[in-house]
């Protein structure tokens, strides 16, 4: 526009102009059609001057406003949908609350179920967190309110946790529950988690063996000890019949008596095992080798000795006096007894074996005094007193795990397994069976015994002691066999030489000279008594 000098030039204002809407739709699918409206604060008039570069950055911000609420919405429409995709997907499960809750019934005792941090853990715990991932079930702990197992009273009902399931006060047990045929006729058990059997828990100071008077012959059995005293004087007789036969141990045999008489050949021997040099001092090649063989033999012997009986004295798992169910009727120093209405206490009420029969009459007499209610009273019982439980041998080898000073027996009767006890006919059996046997397969029931059955003590227990048997001697024995035949060889090689060199000068057969030596040398002590007396008579 032009305008003449000193006019005033007038200054156009454009009218206001409203952002086109955009909207965003797929037309042909069957997605949501989504629009959107410029908002309020958008509508309002903007005036514009004359100058196109304001009017063209107003523009731009406005297209980015316009782009990012458009982002914004499309983001949370997608997480929307995303949402609803998961939901279906899953199977439209509901909540946490949704899931069926199950009322679990246990009992304390440690390892299975104990009280920490005012929270229940153990081994029970553990696998039915398990169980419960599975089979997507919660669940409410509660503890039997009369702390047994599952017996029936004397009314006829079932106590324990066998009761509350049958009066359905809670739908499964999950505890260290043996299965029994009683207990199976009332209630349904799943797959064994737990394999077990009936063991006798001892202290190992009143389950040690008592030094006996003659303690020292511990460590050879009697066959063993019987042995060395054959060998003994085998040896000193073949010393003896060596030294007579051998012409090198004396100069004449018909003047002059051997020094290794029988006696000396004994006291030879005798002072061989006491690793002392005696007297009479060998000099033949043949009396040589029967001694050095016979000194070889003592000295292996009394190393085997030396370490035995160390081994018996310092082992820490002697043989134990009771090692079966016979040795604990057998005894009277200690008093034995089980859990109260427990398993293991029906078992040998139930038994046709004498000596579970004793057993149970040793209990039931004496019901009041020696059956426990916990198990962990019975496990202090043994470690204060002369008392030996009978129990489940899988929690007595985790009490002796972590008491040091208690031992198993090793003798374990009855094998049977713990199970989970669900109402019968209840849906829950044959689910949990099987996740039982996932776990297992899966080695997580292996992991869980390991976890919980950890040894606090520092040191594994060495192998029992036993005597040496004398099998464990046999190549001992054969090599003094074998010395004491060569000896014997030799001295007859030796005599059979000086023989042939005496029939060479008598002109005799070498025969006749040999058994006219060998004669002589077997007789030599009464000829020598002969010769004293003649000569005795003659200074007479």
């Amino acid at each position: 526009m032009t305008a003449k000098r000193g006019t005033p030039v007038k200054t156009q204002r454009s009218s206001s102009f409203t952002v086109p809407v955009h909207r965003a739709a797929s037309a042909g699918t069957q997605a949501d059609t989504r629009s959107w409206e410029r908002p309020k604060e958008l509508q309002r008039s903007f005036p514009l001057d004359t100058s196109a570069p304001m009017a063209k950055g107003l523009h731009f911000v406005f297209c980015v406003i316009t782009t990012t609420l458009l982002l914004r919405e499309s983001s949370q429409a997608g997480a929307a949908r995303k949402d609803d995709a998961l939901s279906k997907g899953s199977g439209s499960r509901g909540p946490e609350e949704a899931l069926p809750t199950l009322t679990v019934t246990t009992i304390l005792e440690d390892p299975y179920v104990m009280v920490r941090r005012a929270e229940l853990e153990g081994y029970c715990m553990d696998l039915l967190k398990a169980l419960a991932a599975m089979l997507h079930f919660s669940y409410r702990v509660k503890v039997v309110g009369d702390g047994q197992y599952g017996a029936v009273s004397s009314s006829g009902n079932w106590t324990g946790m066998i009761g509350e399931i049958l009066r359905q006060e809670a739908d499964i047990a999950v505890a260290p529950l043996t299965v029994t045929s009683a207990r199976e006729e009332v209630v349904s058990f799943t797959t064994p988690f737990l394999q077990t059997g009936i063991g006798i828990l001892l202290r190992k100071d009143t389950s040690s063996q008592e030094m006996s008077f003659f303690h020292f012959l511990a460590p050879f059995s009697k066959e063993t000890w019987t042995g060395l005293l054959f060998a003994y004087v085998l040896t000193c007789f073949c010393l003896f019949l060596v030294a007579r036969l051998s012409p090198c141990e004396w100069n004449e045999p018909k003047n002059e008596e051997n020094h290794f008489t029988f006696l000396n050949s004994l006291w030879f021997g005798a002072g061989a095992l006491a690793l002392q040099g005696v007297t009479p001092r060998p000099k033949a090649l043949s009396v040589r080798v029967v001694a050095a063989v016979w000194w070889l033999f003592t000295i292996a012997l009394l190393a085997a000795y030396i370490a035995n009986f160390t081994a018996l004295l310092s082992s820490g798992s002697e043989q134990l006096p009771i090692q079966t169910f016979e040795d604990l009727v057998k005894q009277r120093k200690l008093e034995f007894g089980t859990l109260e209405g427990s398993s293991t206490f029906y078992y040998f009420k139930n038994s046709k074996n004498p000596i579970h029969q004793m057993i149970y009459e040793y209990m039931d007499k004496r019901r009041d005094h020696v059956l426990v209610k916990t198990y962990q009273e019975a496990v202090q019982r043994v470690m204060d007193s002369n008392y030996a439980f009978i129990g489940e041998s899988i929690s007595q080898d985790l009490a002796a795990a972590r008491h040091c000073n208690l031992i198993r027996a090793p003798e374990v009767i009855g094998a049977r397994g713990f199970g989970i006890a669900t109402a019968q006919a209840s849906r829950w059996t044959k689910q949990l069976s099987i996740a039982v046997l996932k776990l297992r397969e899966s080695g997580d029931l292996d992991y869980l015994r390991n976890k919980w059955w950890e040894s606090s003590c520092l040191h594994k227990s060495r192998e029992r002691w036993s005597p040496l048997q004398p099998q464990a001697l046999g190549g001992l024995f054969l090599t003094l066999a074998i010395g004491l035949a060569l000896g014997v060889l030799a001295a007859v090689a030796e005599l059979s030489n000086k023989s042939r060199r005496a029939a060479g000068h008598a002109k005799k057969s070498c025969c006749s000279v040999f058994t006219e030596e060998m004669c002589t040398r077997l007789r030599i002590k009464e000829n020598t008594r002969q010769s004293q007396e003649t000569s005795g008579r003659a200074n007479a």
